[in-house]
């Protein structure tokens, strides 16, 4: 599970489709609009899709509801014109909210096949299936309907609208409210695209959703030509040498508006603030120093914690920060508000690490609307120019003044730590999927990558190792799989410069390995993702510490161990005070010789046939929170299978073997448990009959 942007940035896959879709190009209605009374139903719901490209179900309902919906034959002429007459005659008769009125069949129809509810929590989890694939291209479609039909942007917002508030998406406030703030931007990129449904959703969901051949989104990055180094024997670092100690902070999200004893069980993406509406019920107030429903930081707690970290690790030589700084009221944030966040936790981190060198991420939250960093060649109004250069004026205070002309470009840099190390900080969202920007040209947006591979040759022409910062994990699936394959090729490339990896964007504590293109049994590299601050959502807030090799001759500057700290939220609000401690080592919890990539490696398959270590790794996972959730045999793999993906949408290749590692396992159980049972039977059969 995932925690990238709540359900309020959903909504518009299917209306607007804007942080997943984006965008449309051709629609498949062919009937005249006098007739679409008469046929639009029929012509929405009849046959079986017969596309060999079409996402394969996933469950046995998910099964059905496909096998009778198929966004290629819908009527969008009919869809829109019941939009536009049938829910305005609805409102007016019936004079209350959309929402709370009886869809014409039609469009209650489409909402029973698409299961809008199970869409939004796929988007909230990340973890997409088929269903989420129609209600993409239902949504492209229709929007690029509108658009073709030489609808307004007043047009298209209305629409969304009642939609929005007809299948009760989200509560009226956040559908207005999300729909108003992204429709200039959406509409925008919308106008000059030239792609399918297919093609966009294909391109934003990833291999669920079946990826068309599209020439536009298939680049390769160059490489100068020199050969990659031998690579030597992987040796565990020496023993009783100089450490650095490294703080990583991620996913703050400070919400200033987080308000103790108020609604924390609203119907909206965040909760624990005063517009939350009623409190109906002791057990429904949010916390002194947090929840664990959908509610963000604190400012007592950030404070808490910085303070704590500040009294307990003194010894700090710098902080890595990965991003993801305001809340998630995504549908409620100008520019100025999400600003005011990052100079505030700027602010907070000075505050009490006056003298520590911090290097930055940026995350997808820092934008308004979210998830919105066009690339350079996007300037004015829709331009990304009022965030970046703000980040170069802030983030000044511990980077050199030759980084700037990179960051304000696009929010990347390269800063040499001391002789011999190298920190390389990303702005992983070039690949970000909801970052609708990129359906206009994914190729190396602000040439990003290809300036990581100069970055990486000039070190490895001097000797350098290099620790590379960014916030979305690039095998994650919320990372675009053109560019995820790219930074995979370039980390085989360099895979004796880059010695160390870290992320953050998931909240969970976890992993992801890298293997040899050529040889996947050879693991090659590792990026820890690091947990959350923010308790968003069932979580305890936490940090962690690396121990990283310190500055001596043939020094590697490999993390020798890490651990992660948290803060037991449920104790901390029933006793009224925090308290910070350590969840565990790696190296001792895991009973590992070392953290090399293959150390990790045979942690994973470990794992797969003990069960008591994968529920160890399941509890730090979700930072030892009483709030957590059972994990079933497909959660278990799909777990392990995170671990082993380094490389986004590429999961049918890289976890089959640890699928059926599990899958072994459990048969053996099985069979165990029989074997079990037919011995205790016969037994005691022997001993009643003598």
């Amino acid at each position: 599970m995932t925690r990238p942007p709540p359900g309020a940035s959903l909504l518009l896959l299917i209306l607007l489709p804007t942080l997943l879709a984006g965008s449309p190009v051709g629609w498949q209605g062919t009937q005249s609009e006098e007739r679409w009374e008469q046929e639009s139903v029929h012509n929405t719901l009849d046959g079986t899709p017969d596309d060999p490209n079409l996402p394969v179900p996933t469950t046995q309902d998910e099964k059905e509801r496909v096998e009778q919906f198929d966004p290629a034959r819908l009527n969008y002429t009919a869809l829109r014109l019941e939009i536009d007459f049938d829910l305005e005659r609805i409102s007016k008769r019936e004079g209350r909210l959309l929402g709370e009125s009886h869809l014409p069949k039609f469009l209650s129809n489409i909402g029973k096949l698409l299961n809008f509810d199970q869409v939004v929590k796929e988007i909230e989890t990340s973890i997409m299936s088929s269903m989420s694939c129609n209600a993409c291209k239902a949504g492209v479609g229709l929007l690029q309907h509108y658009v073709q039909n030489g609808k307004t942007r007043d047009d298209i917002i209305q629409a969304a609208s009642k939609l929005c508030l007809s299948f009760k998406i989200e509560t009226p406030r956040v559908c207005f409210g999300i729909i108003h703030l992204m429709a200039d931007e959406i509409v925008f990129v919308v106008e000059k695209l030239i792609m399918t449904p297919d093609e966009i959703c294909g391109f934003v969901i990833g291999d669920i959703c079946g990826i068309p051949y599209n020439p536009y989104h298939e680049w390769r990055v160059a490489f100068p030509p020199i050969p990659k180094p031998p690579v030597a024997r992987p040796e565990p670092p020496p023993t009783g040498l100089p450490q650095l100690k490294v703080l990583h902070l991620s996913d703050t999200h400070f919400d200033p508006e987080y308000m103790e004893g108020s609604n924390a069980d609203c119907n909206e993406p965040i909760c624990c603030r005063a517009s939350s509406g009623l409190v109906r019920g002791a057990d429904k107030r949010a916390g002194r120093w947090g929840d664990y429903r959908k509610c963000d930081t604190p400012l007592r707690t950030i404070e808490s914690m910085l303070e704590n970290i500040a009294y307990l690790h003194p010894d700090i030589d710098y902080i890595i920060w990965t991003g993801d700084l305001p809340p998630h009221d995504i549908w409620n944030q100008t520019r100025e508000s999400n600003l005011n966040i990052v100079r505030a936790t700027v602010h907070q981190l000075v505050q009490y690490f006056p003298y520590t060198p911090i290097f930055p991420a940026l995350g997808n939250h820092e934008a308004a609307p979210v998830n919105s960093f066009p690339p350079p060649f996007i300037v004015g109004d829709y331009g990304v120019g009022w965030l970046y250069d703000e980040l170069d004026v802030q983030w000044r205070k511990w980077l050199p003044q030759d980084t700037s002309p990179t960051i304000r470009k696009g929010a990347f840099y390269s800063v040499l730590v001391r002789p011999g190390f190298r920190i390389i900080s990303l702005n992983m969202n070039y690949c970000n999927n909801k970052n609708w920007w990129l359906l206009l040209n994914s190729t190396d947006p602000a040439q990003e990558l290809q300036w990581l591979i100069y970055e990486l040759q000039g070190a490895e022409d001097r000797q350098e190792k290099v620790h590379i910062l960014g916030h979305i994990p690039p095998g994650h699936h919320d990372c675009l799989k053109v560019w995820s394959h790219n930074y995979y090729t370039i980390i085989n490339r360099y895979e004796t410069t880059i010695t160390g990896q870290f992320f953050g964007h998931t909240h969970f504590d976890e992993f992801e390995l890298f293997y040899d293109e050529y040889n996947r049994h050879r693991v090659t590299n590792i990026a820890y993702i690091g947990p959350s601050v923010t308790t968003y959502y069932k979580l305890n807030p936490g940090y962690r510490i690396y121990h990283v090799e310190g500055d001596y001759e043939g020094s590697r500057k490999l993390v020798t161990d890490h651990e992660t700290w948290v803060m037991n939220l449920d104790e901390a609000n029933r006793d009224g005070s925090p308290r910070w401690y350590q969840l565990y080592s790696a190296q001792r919890a895991y009973n590992m010789r070392n953290l090399l990539p293959q150390e990790w490696n045979h942690l994973v398959y470990k794992m797969a046939v003990e069960d008591e270590l994968f529920q160890k790794y399941l509890r730090f996972y979700w930072k030892n929170s009483v709030a957590r959730e059972e994990c079933n045999s497909e959660c278990k793999k799909r777990m392990l299978c995170d671990l082993k993906s380094g490389r986004s949408n590429d999961r049918k290749y890289t976890c089959a073997k640890i699928t059926e590692q599990v899958e072994i396992r459990e048969r053996n159980d099985w069979r165990s448990w029989i074997f079990s049972g037919l011995t205790i039977t016969s037994l005691a059969t022997w001993w009643f009959w003598g």
